[in-house]
This record gives structure tokens, C-alpha cells and sequence, in this order.
């Protein structure tokens, strides 16, 4: 695990406060002592309400899901992880430009929730949004052309990595402002409210938003109307390369969402069959007009914060600490011990999702970039506004 320096305090007084003395123990200051980093999945001090250790390899004579939903959840992961693959390789070599923010090692946080959820609800993240809409159904090729900045793109090539949208598939987004996407996600909620649809609206967000003002006036608001609306923190453990404990006084997040009577809970984000179910238990509520619910997925990132990042604030032992717990190979292993498919059928789904990947890369390098007139499009939704030009 990961060390943090942490300063040594005395013993407090009679007439300091338990909590006082709590937060002068814990807060990370000038080192003169060194402790361990808790660990970003799994709480400090034993199992947290609804947490479990590891991705459990699921028992052979007790799988908890159908074959063609575990055949289904490895195609959509293996995906994920081999698109993103792609596109850091692509990176490196400077044919996808700008930021660029890989979901390798979270992919059953999207795998898991997609499964629980239905067509007609809407989907809305952050800027580490590629995984969501491949899982969602959106071309591979759109996509691959987005990040390429190429006309063919899901956004028309004006969007690129962190604002991938796909109406077709109900996903909106892709949303580079830190946080700004939550009163979104609660907007869009109160609209299939309105409209009496009988959706829902799930709202991703990394763990460095939940300390934006923006989360807390949403989840009041969302309460208040008992808005259908899952808020999920995927809390990776680093945000942008901080450690949670270092610059949050609340490290259980979840816990947030108890201050506006939110139903919350944390969930293994490495282990798929737990987000199935944590989602399908928010969605029950939402449709049945409870309100909200605030999941946190405590999950890993393989790749560092956005291609720039080293990722130098952790050891190499804790990374592959976290590699051992890989949602991949958990579903992988329950598929053959549960004789779901053999060896050979899963490398034959590995060849062809790969063969996919290769063909979205050929798809974007062909495509043509915008053209000059797409500056003055898709600016405003009224197609006469009198005050694009002169």
C-alpha cells in the first residue's frame, strides 16, 4: 500500500473534545511519522455496510446471474478495457490529441449498472466517459473518430475525449467541469418526473466532486422532490492525483448522502454482480418514487489521472495489488468454472473485440476532420438566432 507522512501528536487533554482529538490524529501534516494509506476500496478499519473483500469468484454450483448475462458483462468489460488499451497506445503516438482520461480498471462499475437499468433511462458522467457509451451500445468507430476529432465522431469531431454524447442510447455526456454534471444528472431526473416516463436518470462523478457545492444543493433539491435519480461516486481513491484522505475530512463518502436522509451505501466497485444489485435496489426506489440514492463504488484506476500523470503518489505494490482484484478476471473465472464457455470460446471473444477495436482505429484515420462551417452549427438549438453573425 501507498505511504503517507503524517505528523505525530501528543496525547489530548481532558478538555479536548473526542472529535478534536479524532481530526488532530488523522489530518496529514509535516512528516515526522509514516503509516499506511488506507486503502481506496475497502475501509481502514475492517468491512464497511455492504462492502465486500475482493470480486468473489462466484461459486460453480451457484452463479448468481444467467451465462448470457456473465457472456454479455465480459464482452461489454473486455471492451471497455481493450478500447481504452487502444487509445493510450494511440496517444503515445500523438494521433489522439488533448485530454485523454482511460477507465482501465473500472469497468465493472458501468458493466454492472447498465445490466440493472433499462433503455429509457438516462445516463450522464465526468470527462472519464468512453466506457459508459461503448457499454451503452454507441459504434466503437464513433468513438475511436471523437477522439481523433474527425467529423464521424459521436460529436462531430468538436467534443473529443471528454465530451462524448450519444442521444441515440440515451447517454448525455461527458462533462469536463468538475462536478457540473450532478445538477445535471438531477435536472434531467426531475424532467422524467415531469414527464411521468417512468425513467430514471444515473449520475456518475469522480470522488473529487463530491467536495463541489453544486453536489450538496443538488442532493438537497433531489431529496426535497424525490427525484428519480441514482448518484454514483466512482471513488478511485486519488481524484486527480490527492489521495482521498488527504484532502477529504469524510472518507466513507457515502456517508454524505445520510446528511439529506439520501438512502446511501458503499459497493465493491470491482465486482460486478455488487453493482447489479446495489443499481437494481436504487432503481426500485426511483421508479417507485422514494427519490434518490447515492452509491459509492470503490473501485481502481490502473492509468494515471488523464495521460500527463505518472501516477508517481502510489507504490507499484499497491497497483498490483489492485490488479489481483481485476473485475475481468472474476467474471472470467465464474464463466469457465461455471462451464458458461469454454477457454478457447472466451480467446475467440477476445480476437474479435480486438478485431473491432482495430477497425475503429482504420474508421477514424479515414474520416475527414469538420469543416470550417461547422464552427457556426449545432451552436444554438434555434436555427434562425439572429446573433451568431454580423
Amino acid at each position: 500500500m501507498a505511504e503517507t507522512k503524517v505528523k505525530a501528536t501528543s496525547k489530548p487533554s481532558n478538555s479536548t473534545t473526542k472529535s478534536s482529538a479524532k481530526k488532530a490524529s488523522t489530518k496529514p501534516t509535516a512528516a515526522t511519522e509514516t503509516v499506511k494509506q488506507p486503502d481506496p476500496v475497502l475501509p481502514p478499519n475492517g468491512k464497511a455496510k455492504g462492502a465486500t473483500d475482493a470480486p468473489k469468484a462466484t461459486s460453480p454450483a451457484q452463479p448468481e446471474f444467467s451465462k448470457e448475462t456473465y457472456i454479455t458483462w465480459y464482452e461489454q468489460m473486455v471492451l471497455m478495457r481493450k478500447f481504452e488499451e487502444k487509445a493510450g497506445q494511440l496517444y503515445g503516438q500523438q494521433k489522439i490529441k488533448g485530454f485523454c482520461h482511460l477507465y482501465i480498471g473500472q469497468e465493472a462499475c458501468v458493466a454492472g449498472a447498465v445490466s440493472a437499468l433499462t433503455k429509457g433511462d438516462k445516463w450522464i458522467t465526468a470527462y472519464r466517459d468512453h466506457a459508459h457509451p461503448l457499454a451503452l451500445g454507441t459504434s466503437p468507430n464513433a468513438i475511436m473518430a471523437e477522439l481523433f476529432a474527425k467529423a464521424t465522431g459521436c460529436s462531430k469531431g468538436k467534443g473529443g475525449s471528454m465530451h462524448i454524447f450519444d442521444k441515440a442510447v440515451n447517454f448525455v455526456g461527458g462533462h469536463g467541469i468538475v462536478g457540473g454534471q450532478v445538477p445535471l444528472g438531477a435536472g434531467m431526473a426531475f424532467a422524467e418526473k415531469y414527464n411521468k416516463t417512468g425513467n430514471l436518470c444515473i449520475c456518475y462523478m469522480g470522488d473529487g466532486a463530491v467536495r463541489q457545492g453544486a453536489l450538496h444543493e443538488a442532493f438537497n433539491m433531489a431529496m426535497l422532490w424525490k427525484l428519480p435519480v441514482i448518484f454514483v461516486v466512482e471513488n478511485n481513491g486519488y481524484a486527480m492525483g490527492t489521495s482521498v484522505q488527504r484532502t477529504s475530512n469524510v472518507t466513507e463518502l457515502y456517508t454524505l448522502g445520510e446528511s439529506y436522509d439520501m438512502p446511501s451505501e458503499p459497493v465493491n466497485g470491482m465486482n460486478v454482480e455488487d453493482i447489479h444489485h446495489a443499481v437494481a435496489r436504487a432503481a426500485e426506489r426511483a421508479r417507485a418514487g422514494e427519490g434518490p440514492t447515492f452509491l459509492e463504488f470503490k473501485t481502481y484506476r490502473y492509468k494515471g489521472h488523464s495521460m500527463s500523470d505518472p501516477a508517481k503518489y502510489r507504490t507499484k505494490e499497491e497497483l498490483e495489488d489492485y490488479r489481483q482484484r481485476d473485475s475481468i478476471e472474476a467474471v472470467r473465472h465464474t464463466i469457465l468454472t461455471n462451464n458458461m464457455a469454454t477457454e478457447e470460446e472466451l480467446v475467440a471473444i477476445d480476437e474479435k473485440i480486438k478485431a473491432q477495436v482495430q477497425e475503429s482505429v482504420e474508421f477514424a484515420e479515414t474520416s475527414p476532420y469538420p469543416t470550417a462551417d461547422e464552427l457556426y452549427k449545432d451552436v444554438y438549438v434555434q436555427q434562425d438566432y439572429p446573433y451568431i453573425r454580423d
